[in-house]
Order: structure tokens, then C-alpha cells, then sequence
């Protein structure tokens, strides 16, 4: 444990935008994504830059998002607190493609499959037809 306490969490998302989505869209989103770090008091660091690997470049994601949360627990507050919510409601339908890394105390979870990502998002965000 002393050891999560000093690194935290860290999720890293690599990302690849829809066709047709705007710079200026993207720019928003990323500033979105950015603010959640004044929301969410668990999540302690935001960064992001352009992908610069020539193998996931070929695989066609061109962002990469890195934020660091005090704590397991802390990670499960984000997901469930709603600014988080109502900022994957803008952010993954404007995603193509996606790829989820978690590290945490010498432990990584991996995800590649967007469907995946998005079934497990879709799970925790609210069902729009109940929102009329």
C-alpha cells in the first residue's frame, strides 16, 4: 500500500476521434477532460499529448491521455461521480477506436477492444430514454 500511496493510479487511454469531428470539437473535449481534474478530488493529474509511436500510429490512434488518482478507491469514486458521467456521455461517442491501460501497485489491466471500454462505461452512465 505504501507504495500506491506514492504513485497512485494511473490510467493511460490512447484514442482515435471520429472522422468528421472538428479540431475545435477535440480541443473542447480535451479541455472537458482536463477540468475533471478541479471536479473529481481523487483525480490528481491530467496530461495528454499526440501519439507518437509509429506502431500505434498505424493502428491508427493519433491522442494519448494520461490521469493519476490518489487510490484504487479513488479510481472507483471518478468513474461513479457525475461530472465523470456526464463527460463520457460527450467524449466516447466521438471516439473510433480506443485502448484503456490501468496500473496500480505493480498490477496492469489492459483493454483493447472499444467495445469493451464502452459496454463497461455504458453500464455505469445512465440510460437516456429514462432522462425524458
Amino acid at each position: 500500500m505504501e507504495e500506491e500511496a506514492k504513485g497512485g493510479v494511473k490510467n493511460s487511454l490512447l484514442a482515435k476521434f471520429k472522422e468528421g469531428t472538428s479540431e475545435s470539437q477535440i480541443d473542447q473535449l480535451i479541455q472537458g477532460y482536463a477540468n475533471l481534474v478541479n471536479l473529481i478530488d481523487p483525480m490528481k493529474s491530467f496530461h495528454w499529448g499526440h501519439e507518437l509511436s509509429i506502431e500505434k500510429q498505424l493502428e491508427g490512434y493519433t491522442h494519448v491521455f494520461e490521469t493519476t488518482f490518489e487510490s484504487v478507491e479513488g479510481v472507483a469514486e471518478y468513474i461513479a461521480h457525475p461530472a465523470h458521467l456526464d463527460f463520457a456521455n460527450l467524449f466516447l461517442p466521438n471516439l473510433e477506436q480506443l485502448s484503456f491501460s490501468s496500473t496500480a501497485d505493480q498490477q496492469v489491466i489492459t483493454m483493447k477492444n472499444p467495445s469493451e471500454i464502452q459496454v463497461m462505461m455504458m453500464e455505469l452512465l445512465p440510460d437516456p430514454k429514462d432522462q425524458s
